[in-house]
């Protein structure tokens, strides 16, 4: 699959489009029921849906092929950390699943990440599988300073976000999972076609709840995310699917208002 990279220079519409493709609905819910409800309100509104511990804990691969039958694509949000052959194993039964991204944690290490990568696209490679993006998650976005410190980093976060992000680059990741306000940094440190995806995202006037690093889904966009990642604005709106149109609206709003010509440039996505 061709994709271009989100480009202030493409039409209106054509920017609409992209940007609803790289609008990944976190499904954080508990029922097979509300997946199937979920599914069919935003299957035409956003790119992927993000399953996570929660949802998968309770369905099981079924949840990923539920989900696949009705037309969706999906992030497995398990952020894998364990030690390397593990965490590969796990990688390629998510690659069977025919999942379109999946991620580990980068503080599982160069060797994790490089062996993960090595194994999937090798049995991608003889199963004839669509690889899955492969993402390394940084610094989670409910954390601040404050909260490494008392794991033992002494770095500030973006410090520790830029060191994360160079060691899953060099050891063949696709991307990152960061907050907005690391964007900056990483593309300056791991350049235009290393993947960011960018949890921790709210329009203007809503509640941050848990998350702690958060910019609106426009000045994410402009900062340079390529995919953002929302879920209790839009689970939680009296309208769902309006809720989605309108996060799109914004991040086609930071599309049309961004100077980053040097990123118009097409490249072959694993997405």
């Amino acid at each position: 699959m061709t994709t271009t990279r989100l480009s202030a220079r493409q039409p209106r519409v054509a920017q609409q489009r992209m940007a609803q493709q790289r609008l990944i609905f976190a499904l954080d819910v508990a029922s097979l029921a509300e997946v199937k409800e979920y599914v069919a309100l935003l299957k035409d509104e956003v790119g992927l849906f993000k399953v996570g511990k929660q949802l998968f804990l309770h369905g099981g691969p079924q949840v990923v092929r539920l989900i696949q039958q009705k037309g969706g694509h999906i992030f497995l949000d398990l952020k894998f950390h364990d030690i390397p052959r593990t965490v590969a194993n796990a990688g390629i039964e998510a690659a069977r699943l025919g999942v379109r991204m999946l991620n580990v944690h980068a503080a599982g290490g160069f060797e994790m990440m490089q062996q993960t990568m090595i194994e999937i696209n090798k049995v991608c490679k003889a199963e004839r599988l669509h690889r899955p993006t492969l993402l390394a998650v940084t610094v989670l976005t409910s954390l601040n300073k404050d909260d490494l410190k008392r794991t033992g980093v002494t770095a500030g976060v973006e410090q520790q976000v830029a060191r994360l992000a160079k060691l899953a680059q060099e050891a063949g990741m696709d991307g990152v999972v960061a907050s907005p306000l690391e964007i900056l940094r990483i593309r300056r440190e791991c350049g235009e076609r290393f993947f960011l995806v960018v949890p921790g995202v709210r329009s203007k006037g809503e509640v941050w709840d848990d998350q702690k690093r958060v910019l609106t889904p426009e000045e994410a966009i402009q900062a340079g995310a390529d995919y953002l990642v929302v879920g209790k604005p839009i689970r939680d709106a009296a309208d769902p699917r309006e809720a989605a149109r309108q996060v799109v609206r914004e991040m086609a709003d930071g599309l049309t208002r961004t100077q980053r010509g040097a990123a118009d440039v097409e490249r072959s996505a694993l997405v």
